[in-house]
């Protein structure tokens, strides 16, 4: 007989993050307040797409955004040249954000004064998709000199998504970058994701991101 105990400190850690998250999705629902958890690889253009998408909204709805980082200011500085309330959360060397920890950047951020918040989650494409922050819809943004081949490398990423951004096309002739089949690997893995291609440099695309984010505070709010 075993003298001792083994506990599935993973697993434990999920499910109760997971409880979390559904709660502070009710927290949001209550508040009118929809919650976008943007993620991706480093470098990706995650704040690059966000400085075009917000003047596209911040007229219509009242837009906070989450800078999580390990460390440094420097997005939460760029983010808050577009005139939105924005917040830096510095995760103490922590690949990703929780459900706990989305909520304590939501108070900070004042969630009662916003209509639209949105989390730039950590650069990473493994940690991040395996805890659920409590957000109302999964974004991600793949870059075109990341490759093609990423959802076969990171599958849960793409699962977990309700959008992928496939971004930096306006360099896609220097690369060697499938789009369509960049797309057909992404929908094998989730049949019921949305797939814009986008430049936020030029800002194609960003009208149609604009529009899907309507609809889904639309939704959200049941108006």
């Amino acid at each position: 007989m075993k003298e001792y105990k083994v506990l599935k400190i993973k697993q434990s850690v999920f499910e109760d993050n997971n409880k979390d998250a559904n709660l502070l999705r009710e927290e949001l629902r209550n508040n009118n307040t929809f919650l976008l958890n943007l993620m991706s690889s480093p470098g990706s253009g995650k704040t690059s797409t966000l400085t075009k998408i917000i003047p596209k909204l911040k007229d219509e709805m009242r837009i906070g955004v989450m800078e999580a980082d390990i460390d440094s200011d420097v997005d939460a500085e760029t983010i808050s040249k577009t005139g939105v309330k924005v917040i830096q959360l510095h995760t103490g060397g922590m690949c990703h954000l929780d459900a706990d920890m989305t909520r304590q950047g939501l108070k900070g951020l004042g969630i009662d004064e916003i209509d639209f918040a949105i989390l730039e989650n950590v650069g990473n494409l493994v940690c991040p998709a395996e805890f659920d922050t409590g957000s109302c819809k999964n974004a991600m943004i793949l870059s075109v000199p990341e490759g093609d081949d990423k959802p076969l490398k990171y599958p849960l990423m793409f699962t977990i998504c309700d959008v992928l951004l496939i971004n930096k096309i306006d360099v896609m002739s220097v690369f060697d970058f499938d789009l369509e089949l960049c797309k057909q690997r992404a929908l094998k893995l989730n049949p019921n994701i949305k797939i814009i291609p986008i430049s936020a440099k030029t800002g194609e695309g960003i009208d149609e991101f604009a529009d899907w984010i309507r609809n889904e505070v639309k939704e959200w709010k049941g108006k």
